[in-house]
C-alpha cells in the first residue's frame, strides 16, 4: 500500500485490519488536526468495542518491560492487541526517541499485534492530543484490547483516565522518596497497583506504603478494591497474576452500568476537548489572532501592552 493512497482506501484497509493502513492513518491523525477530525468522523461508527488498558507510573518504573510481558499473554489467548507507547518529545524538534517501539520490536512481528509509538508533542499530561484518535483507529481495525503506556511524568499522568477503562499504576522500590513516587493523585486512578522490580530491596516498603494510602482514601463508587501485585518483569514474576487481575476487572466492568457511565463521561470529555480545540483554531484563523499576536509580542515583552487585557479584548471581539 503506497503512501499516496486515498482516504477511502486507507479506511478500508483499517477496517480490514491491515497494519500499514493503520500506521498511515495514525500518522495523519498525529500530524494534522484537519485530518484527525476527518478520520474520527469516518471511523466513529466502527468503534466502542475495544477495552483500553492504561499503564502509567514514574519514569524508570519498567512500564515498557511490564507492558511487553502482559501483551505477550494477551496475544497468546488469540486476542488482537494494540499498543500505543507514548515517549517524551524533544522540546526543540518535537521528535521523540521512541525507545518503547525498539523494546517491543519482537512483538511487532506478530500478525495480530499493532504497536505504535507516539511523542507527547508537548502535552502536559504525558499524552499526545492524537492518542484518543490512535485508540479509535486501533479499535476500528478490530483490536479487542488496546494498551496505552504513558511517558511517566508524575502527577499529571491522571490524563490516562480520559482514555483507559482499566488503569495500572506502576511503582518501584529505591525511587528516592517512596511517598512522592506514589502520590495519592496517581494512586487514586489505579484500578490495579503494581510494585515492579519486586526482587529489589525496599519493595515491601513500597507495598506497605500503598496499602496505608489506600486505607486512608475513600471507598470507590464501584466497590472495587485495587489489588497490589508484586512483579519483576525481566524475570516474568507476577505477570500471570497481573493478567488474571486485569481480566477480572475487565469482566466486572462489562457487567456493570458503572462502566457505561465511565465511558459516557470519557466520551463527553473527548468531545468537549475537540470542540474547544476546533473553536479556538477556527476563531484564531478567522480573526487572524496568531498574526496579530506576532505583531504585538515585542510590545508585550517591553510591557507596553498588557497581554491579559489584550486577551480580554480579543475574546470580546470574537463573541460579539
Amino acid at each position: 500500500m503506497k503512501s499516496n493512497n486515498s482516504m477511502e482506501e486507507l479506511l478500508g484497509g483499517v477496517f480490514d485490519g491491515k497494519k500499514r493502513a493503520v500506521a498511515q492513518l495514525i500518522s495523519m491523525a498525529e500530524n494534522s488536526v484537519e485530518k484527525r477530525m476527518e478520520i474520527t468522523k469516518s471511523i466513529f461508527h466502527r468503534t466502542g468495542d475495544a477495552h483500553v488498558i492504561g499503564i502509567t507510573g514514574p519514569p524508570g518504573a519498567g512500564k515498557s518491560s511490564l507492558t511487553n510481558e502482559i501483551v505477550k499473554e494477551f496475544y497468546k489467548e488469540g486476542r488482537k492487541v494494540g499498543v500505543i507507547a507514548v515517549d517524551p518529545s524533544s522540546p526543540f524538534s518535537g521528535g521523540a526517541i521512541l525507545g518503547d517501539r525498539i523494546r517491543m520490536n519482537e512483538l511487532s512481528l506478530h500478525e495480530n499485534v499493532y504497536i505504535r509509538s507516539m511523542g507527547t508533542r508537548g502535552a502536559l499530561g504525558g499524552l499526545s492530543h492524537a492518542v484518543e484518535s490512535a485508540v479509535m483507529i486501533m479499535d476500528a481495525c478490530g483490536c479487542e484490547t488496546v494498551f496505552v503506556e504513558t511517558v511517566g511524568v508524575g502527577q499529571s499522568e491522571v490524563d490516562i483516565m480520559k482514555v483507559a477503562d482499566t488503569t495500572l499504576v506502576v511503582s518501584i522500590p529505591g525511587a528516592g522518596d517512596d511517598i512522592q513516587s506514589i502520590k495519592a493523585g496517581i494512586l487514586e486512578i489505579g484500578d490495579i497497583l503494581i510494585v515492579n522490580k519486586a526482587d529489589c530491596k525496599g519493595a515491601d516498603l513500597v507495598r506497605n506504603t500503598m496499602k496505608a494510602m489506600l486505607q486512608m482514601g475513600k471507598p470507590r463508587d464501584d466497590g472495587w478494591i485495587p489489588p497490589i501485585i508484586m512483579t519483576s518483569a525481566h524475570r516474568g514474576d507476577g505477570i500471570e497474576e497481573t493478567c488474571e487481575t486485569i481480566r477480572d476487572h475487565m469482566n466486572r466492568g462489562e457487567r456493570s452500568e458503572l462502566m457505561d457511565d465511565a465511558r459516557r463521561k470519557k466520551l463527553y470529555e473527548v468531545i468537549l476537548s475537540m470542540l474547544q480545540q476546533e473553536i479556538g483554531r477556527k476563531t484564531s484563523d478567522i480573526y487572524g489572532l496568531a498574526d496579530e499576536l506576532t505583531k504585538q509580542i515585542d510590545r508585550m515583552h517591553m510591557r507596553q501592552i498588557n497581554p491579559y487585557e489584550w486577551i480580554e479584548e480579543k475574546v470580546e471581539q470574537c463573541v460579539k
